[in-house]
């Protein structure tokens, strides 16, 4: 698998959970994970949204890997959600 590829699974696997989960369920994802900037910012300080924005439009491997790490987080969050209206309906 390519680079490429490798980076596109999670943002797929992004794009399925999010069908799967209704707004209720993004909602509470997002606030999960700026729970988790805030923890990250406590402990380490702010990085401001132009640094952030900055990382996407650079095209290195670890800036690649940034970004398919932070895309594989936020399918395991959808991913929880998900399971639970799995185990919910059952």
């Amino acid at each position: 698998m390519s680079d490429a590829d490798s980076a596109k699974h999670p943002l797929k696997l992004v794009d399925n959970l999010i069908e799967k989960c209704s707004k209720e369920d993004i909602v509470d994802a997002a606030r999960l994970l700026a729970l988790n900037v805030a923890h990250y910012q406590s402990k380490y300080g702010a990085l401001s949204l132009e640094e952030t924005l900055a990382m996407l439009c650079e095209d290195c491997p670890q800036q690649r890997q940034l970004s398919v790490d932070g895309a594989q987080i936020l399918a395991n969050v959808l991913e929880s959600f998900v399971t639970e209206i799995r185990v919910s309906r059952h």
